[in-house]
């Protein structure tokens, strides 16, 4: 393989990653939801009582960007903040009733697009690329992945 006769790895991941992002903004539409508050929704599902400095670390946006997802999603009554125990410049997240429904709406709409988007490959071919991805973004972003794994179950 040369690289003049391929497309980088980068390209070709960009552009995966272009096309999955497009499609699940567009199906979150439903939800009323962007690509930012479903993370949110679904980072404080993962870890009640996330910071949203954590959520943006953890989704590799600014906090900026972040808390004016996060400004919305209390506007909407799907979470709600609640100060941090220790630190008084802190507010912890947590999702409402409705914000769960809502996570759990958005969670079914993004394995529906997880699983269209991957259908070409094989079983194995799933699970091989789910690997590599998990591995250069332990490498890479760690805080992606530092949700407390009690809570995905």
């Amino acid at each position: 393989m040369t690289d003049a006769a391929f497309p980088t790895t980068g390209y070709l991941a960009w552009q995966f990653s272009q096309i999955i992002a497009g499609r699940l903004e567009r199906a979150l539409r439903a939800e009323d939801l962007t690509l930012a508050q479903h993370n949110a929704l679904q980072q404080v599902i993962w870890t009640p009582g996330v910071s949203a400095a954590e959520i943006a670390r953890r989704s590799g946006i600014t906090a900026q960007s972040m808390g004016a997802a996060v400004s919305g999603l209390v506007e909407r009554g799907l979470l709600r903040r609640e100060p941090h125990p220790t630190s008084r410049r802190s507010m912890c997240l947590f999702a409402t009733a409705e914000g769960n429904a809502t996570a759990a709406r958005a969670a079914s709409i993004a394995r529906r697009i997880e699983s269209e988007t991957t259908s070409p490959l094989s079983p194995d071919d799933k699970d091989a690329i789910h690997r590599l991805l998990h591995r250069l973004v332990e490498e890479l972003n760690p805080d992606a992945l530092a949700v407390d794994s009690r809570s995905l179950n």
